[in-house]
């Protein structure tokens, strides 16, 4: 049995755990304890124990589990269609988290830290930006990130358009964004882990 340790409500616990939903794995989720460095280095979830072999990195552990289950239908053998959905969530890890942090630390998570109006200014402009470029994807060859096929790209990118949509900003108007998030909501995985199970 697949064992998840980390919090439901981590976004990157959520990914783990819709992924499980989209390929009908079983799985027993734990909740992590103050020893979760002894699995994975950086002290963070979520960490996954198959059958003794433990991993971390969310978005590794997604495309670990498309590979366990044969689960094509996320993440096609064929490599230019394979590396465009790699190219997409490694993109969500690297540019697009990081141009939300403070931001969100700010206005979510009410951080101490986090308080300087004007880098909360450019956290919020970056991250429109930065949804702006996943807008001109979905206009140019939608319905899902890569093109027709719903992949392991957009349950990553899913739900930070979830957590974009629901922070107390000012968003400017995605359409192609906007229909995406509703052609989300149409997903059964996406209602009990891509919005944290918010109706």
């Amino acid at each position: 049995m697949l064992t998840i340790l980390g919090k439901a409500t981590s976004i990157n616990v959520r990914k783990v755990l819709w992924t499980c939903a989209e390929l009908g794995i079983d799985y027993v989720r734990e909740e992590a304890g103050a020893d979760i460095g002894m699995l994975n280095p950086n002290a963070m979830v979520p960490v996954i124990v198959d059958d003794g072999f433990v991993l971390w990195e969310s978005n590794t552990i997604c495309r670990y589990l498309c590979d366990r289950t044969a689960g094509q239908a996320l993440l096609p053998l064929e490599a230019q269609a394979r590396a465009r959905v790699g190219q997409w969530m490694d993109w969500q890890a690297t540019e697009l988290n990081n141009s939300w942090r403070y931001a969100f630390m700010s206005l979510v998570r009410g951080s101490p830290a986090h308080r300087d109006p004007d880098q909360i200014e450019a956290g919020i402009a970056s991250w429109n930006r930065h949804i702006g470029i996943l807008e001109r994807q979905l206009a140019a060859g939608g319905p899902w990130v890569t093109g027709e096929r719903f992949t392991l790209a957009d349950v990553v990118l899913g739900l930070s358009v979830n957590r974009w949509m629901m922070t107390p900003m000012t968003r400017p108007d995605y359409p192609a964004v906007r229909a995406y998030a509703d052609r989300l909501d149409g997903r059964p995985g996406f209602r009990d882990h891509g919005r944290n199970g918010v109706p």
